[in-house]
């Protein structure tokens, strides 16, 4: 048996054969193995097993470049928690860079992200982790949040289906954890912030997509570091055994983020917080004089013991063999990362030039194209925070278009406008790379305060030296070009100097906009042909873009979220605030509020063909879901993907918005048609009643859309039924 999931022959490995023989239980087995351990022992299970400076210092060289193991004891054969981040990849060794969550969220394919769960745990695995804490559900209400891109968007079915689907995919290979727990979705102030939100607003909007991963059988939960309602996330009782556990029903570990992730040691095991993670920190030097002090009873150690060796057993009950070092990044697996950017890009604009619509790119003739912009030679990989990957090779957008048609790529000669549009002027197309990078958002240290500074220990504990360190961990952000949260959604106005000056000179403009988030179009959008939101890509990125343009292959995403015309259209973010409350309407649900139209609502994309939706049938409810079955036609000259959203349209009262309740994909070739079978879900339309989520009594009716909103929607209504009271979701 692999190391990571117990040393053979060992005390462990015995447990997982008993198992397997059903001479005991899992419960059974990992009580047993707490009976064997001394009692240092079992206080080593609830924390990282490296001391706080050398691994501060190795993490400081490079993040997570080995896993971070904790709970590792050899005498029994106990693997430990070993863990490994994401959720682009692997971000140990040299692995599959993907698209980023929010590009993945685009492609609305639970197949397809199910199979980059598969191979982010394969190599997750042959890289010696056992844990992949690669999944972020956290909803942003604000649009902006640097860390979006690692999200899966604005809508909570959307995001609970894809977290949903990387868990099965992880699941032969590694433990998967979802995370942060809960309402971390501001950058800057993560360290200090305080979220308050009352019960309806929690309970409807914010944790259903933690109850779909729950319900999909999610291994462990990262807390986050702010606070919720006046209490720290990683030690709140309300938050980690009222809500988390006996509301949504989870029965996995928790673990902290890492190193500022409790206050409070001793009290946080007793609120369910069962790792510390990563270091050997708090609570190696608070929890023994606790347990002899009676302030912590041993009972509540050994739950949380309990809980982590559970999980272990589990993974090496039905964990595949660990695979060889080949699979990183593998052909096949590089191929996958191409596919994931054709199905994740965004057609957002495609005007006609002479009747023709621009893209695909004509190249017949010897037709030259220019590739401007400042991110054409860039890698566009993403943040360089905790979720960066290191691929052996990456290929920029201007290197795969120069693969595709060689010296027929035109160069500026400098970055001037001039030389653009000398470059543009000269060519039959041109290309402008622009957007956003690492240094305008990302994983940010630059709020650490003096009170998350002390929580290092030893000298840091005293304020005066906490202050002096605070310079010296911002320096190290800012060298890392780490950017934090957005202030202003649009684009910087160089790159839009950029784009108008090539326009005039050359009307087939196409315009690819690299992000990991809301990028505001208006109203630069309008003067050129066409619009093309790649994302962040990942490593095959360059080459999938190309074939795109050059319409090798069709742009499959729809939006997983929502570009208004003007920023002043969704709420307002204070990123620097100390106190916030979450809204209860965010995204497109605040413009629908307001009777203001998106500029490109959510769910929306074009592609290279068109689509019509002819006929809508809905079945009856059944344990909290339906199917749809949805007549869809390819009405245009080339074979495409069309994306059928199923929405609950607004009650006429106003009293319920319009909520998304299932999706599918679907491939068809030109002329033909099919029926779609759309699996629906009630869930979304739960309504906080004061003690738990009830159905309303309907009647309902569903739309089958291209997008939300669609004015060409299919209209069916679901049957109605008394309102019905369930578990908090």
């Amino acid at each position: 048996m692999d190391n990571e999931l117990g040393t053979p022959g060992s005390a462990f490995t015995s447990a997982v054969e008993d198992v397997r023989a059903a001479r005991t239980t899992v419960e059974s087995a990992a009580s047993g193995l707490l009976d064997q351990l001394s009692d240092r022992e079992l206080l080593s299970l609830l924390d990282g097993d490296r001391r706080f400076l050398p691994g501060f210092i190795a993490t400081a060289i490079r993040y997570n470049s080995v896993p971070y193991v904790a709970g590792r004891i050899d005498r029994l054969g106990i693997p430990g928690i070993r863990f490994t981040d994401g959720p682009r990849g692997v971000v140990m060794g040299s692995a599959t860079a993907f698209p980023v969550a929010i590009a993945r969220a685009a492609s609305w394919d639970v197949d397809l992200e199910r199979r980059v769960g598969a191979v982010i745990g394969q190599e997750a695995r042959a890289l010696g982790a056992n844990l992949f804490a690669g999944i972020c559900l956290n909803m942003a209400p604000f649009a902006g949040w640097g860390r979006s891109q690692e999200a899966y968007g604005e809508e909570p079915h959307l995001m609970g289906a894809m977290g949903a689907a990387i868990i099965d995919g992880v699941k032969p290979w590694v433990l998967s954890t979802v995370k942060h727990f809960a309402l971390n979705s501001m950058e800057e102030g993560r360290f200090r912030v305080d979220v308050q939100v009352d019960d309806a607003t929690l309970n409807e909007v914010y944790l259903p997509h933690f109850k779909t991963a729950i319900d999909a059988g999610v291994d462990a939960v990262m807390s986050a570091y702010n606070s919720v309602n006046g209490e720290w996330a990683g030690e709140s009782t309300p938050l980690l055994t009222t809500v988390l556990r006996d509301q949504l029903g989870f029965d996995g570990f928790v673990m902290t983020d890492f190193i500022w992730g409790l206050r409070h040691p001793v009290e946080s095991v007793s609120a369910g917080q069962d790792l510390e993670m990563p270091f050997s920190q708090q609570r190696a030097s608070t929890l023994p004089k606790a347990v002899r002090a009676g302030r912590l009873a041993k009972d509540d150690v050994r739950r949380a013991g309990a809980r982590l060796l559970t999980a272990q057993l589990n993974l090496a009950l039905r964990a595949e063999p660990t695979p060889p070092a080949s699979v990183l990044a593998s052909p096949e697996h590089r191929a996958l990362a191409r596919e994931v950017a054709h199905r994740s890009t965004v057609l957002l604009r495609n005007a006609d030039v002479d009747r023709v619509p621009v893209l695909p790119m004509d190249v017949s003739g010897g037709a030259r194209i220019a590739v401007l912009g400042s991110l054409a030679d860039a890698p566009n990989m993403g943040d360089v925070g905790s979720s960066q990957v290191f691929p052996p090779s990456s290929v920029s957008i201007a290197a795969g278009l120069t693969e595709r048609l060689g010296d027929r790529i035109v160069r500026p000669d400098d970055g001037s406008a001039e030389a653009a549009m000398a470059a543009a002027s000269s060519a039959h197309t041109a290309i402008i790379v622009v957007g956003l990078s690492s240094v305008d958002e990302g994983e940010s240290l630059v709020a650490v305060d003096v009170d998350s500074v002390r929580l290092f220990g030893g000298l840091a504990r005293f304020r005066p030296i906490a202050r002096l360190l605070i310079p010296l961990l911002r320096g190290a952000a800012a060298k890392k070009k780490v950017g934090g949260d957005r202030r202003d959604l649009r684009l910087h106005p160089q790159d839009v100097e950029l784009i108008e000056a090539v326009a005039r000179v050359n009307a087939r403009t196409v315009v690819v906009l690299i992000g990991g988030g809301t990028i505001i179009t208006a109203p630069w959008e309008s003067h050129v042909a066409s619009v093309l939101l790649a994302w962040y890509p990942g490593m095959e990125g360059g080459r999938a873009i190309a074939d795109v343009l050059l319409g090798i292959e069709e742009p499959g995403g729809r939006l997983p979220v929502t570009i208004p015309h003007s920023q002043a259209d969704l709420p307002a973010a204070d990123w620097d605030a100390s106190i916030v409350r979450y809204p209860r309407i965010w995204g497109q649900r605040a413009l629908d509020a307001a009777s203001t139209a998106a500029s490109h609502p959510f769910g929306f994309g074009l592609g290279y063909t068109t689509f019509s939706i002819d006929s809508l049938r809905v079945g009856t409810i059944e344990d909290d879901g339906f199917t749809a079955q949805v007549g869809v036609t390819n009405v245009g000259t080339r074979p495409g993907r069309h994306v059928v959203q199923l929405y609950a349209a607004p009650s006429a009262d106003g009293s319920r918005p319009r909520a998304l309740l299932g999706f599918a994909t679907i491939a068809l070739a030109p002329g033909e048609s099919a029926t779609v079978r759309i699996p629906g879900s009630v869930h979304p339309l739960q309504q906080w009643n004061g003690r738990r989520l009830a159905f309303p009594a309907g009647p309902f009716e569903v739309e089958a859309a291209a997008f939300w909103g669609d004015p060409a929607a299919a209209t069916a209504s679901l049957s109605n039924r008394p309102a019905r009271t369930v578990g908090a979701a």
